[in-house]
């Protein structure tokens, strides 16, 4: 069976959900490791000059 090209990248729901958790100060560095993968595979939406 051949491998998919598809990139994963992470809903813009839980990206947010993600992004909360990182800033909440009370959330375990396990769930901070987890919110960071989800936030490194969302694409970027800054816009490049």
């Amino acid at each position: 069976m051949a491998k998919s090209n598809r990139s994963k990248v992470t809903s813009a729901r839980a990206a947010t959900a993600a992004s909360k958790t990182m800033r909440d100060k009370r959330t375990s560095s396990t769930s901070k490791t987890a919110a960071g993968s989800a936030l490194s595979q969302r694409p970027s939406t800054r816009k490049r000059k």
